[in-house]
C-alpha cells in the first residue's frame, strides 16, 4: 500500500496509520528509515505515528539491540488493520463505482445517436476502467492503440494493442481516449484522420 500525496486524493491520518499497520504486518523488522522510504514518509512522521500506535496499543516495540527494534502489531492492532482495511476497501470500490459511472455518462450519447463501434487510445490504467465500464453495454471496442512501441503487439486485458496508424483501417464510430496524462497531445494527433473519416473524439 503505497502513499502518494495527489492534487485532489490527499492520504489522510487514517490512510497513514493503516499503511504502517499494513507493511507491519508484511514485515516487523522494518526500520523507521525503511517503512519511511515504503510508504513516502518522513522520518519524524514515521516515529510520530509510532509513538501513537504505541501508547494506543496498537503496537509493542520489541529491542532487537542496543539501537534498533521490531513493531510487532498487538492482537488489538491485528483487528484495528482488519477493520481499516475493509473500510478503505469500501471506499475504493465506491470511488471505483463512481469514475465508470462518470465514464458511462460521457459515452452514452454515442450509443442515443446509433454509434456504439469504439477504439480505444491509450493502454493505460485509465483504459482498464474504461474497458470495466464498459462490459455489458452494447459498445464494441474494435480496437485498441498506443503510440509505446514496446506495448504494440501486446495482451492489453483481452485486446491486442496496435499502432496508432491501424485507425485508418478499422471502421469505428469514435476514438475514445483513454490516456489521461496525453488527452491534448493524442487529440492533436487524431484529428486529421478524424476530419478524414468522419469519427468523433472523445476525451474525459
Amino acid at each position: 500500500m503505497l502513499i502518494t500525496d495527489g492534487l485532489y486524493l490527499k492520504p489522510s491520518k487514517s490512510t497513514r496509520v493503516l499503511a504502517i499497520l499494513e507493511a507491519l504486518t508484511r514485515d516487523s523488522s522494518l526500520s523507521q528509515f525503511e517503512l519511511g522510504k515504503q510508504l513516502n514518509l518522513s522520518g519524524a512522521m514515521v516515529n510520530q505515528y509510532l509513538k501513537q500506535l504505541q501508547e494506543s496499543g496498537l503496537v509493542e516495540f520489541m529491542p532487537v539491540n542496543g539501537k534498533s527494534y521490531r513493531y510487532t502489531l498487538t492482537e488489538e492492532g491485528r483487528q484495528s488493520r482488519r477493520e481499516m482495511f475493509s473500510d478503505y476497501s469500501s471506499e475504493t470500490v465506491r470511488l471505483y463505482t463512481t469514475i465508470k459511472d462518470f465514464v458511462l455518462d460521457k459515452l452514452n450519447p454515442l450509443l442515443e445517436e446509433g454509434k456504439n463501434r469504439l477504439a480505444l487510445f491509450g493502454a493505460s490504467e485509465t483504459c482498464e476502467v474504461v474497458l470495466s465500464a464498459l462490459r455489458d453495454t452494447s459498445f464494441q471496442v474494435m480496437v485498441l492503440l498506443d503510440n509505446d512501441p514496446r506495448k504494440q503487439g501486446q495482451i492489453f486485458n483481452g485486446h491486442v494493442v496496435s499502432a496508432p496508424h491501424v485507425i485508418d483501417q478499422v471502421d469505428c464510430d469514435a476514438v475514445v481516449i483513454t490516456s489521461f496524462g496525453k488527452q491534448a497531445e493524442i487529440y492533436e494527433q487524431l484529428k486529421p484522420h478524424a476530419d478524414t473519416r468522419g469519427f468523433q473524439i472523445v476525451r474525459f
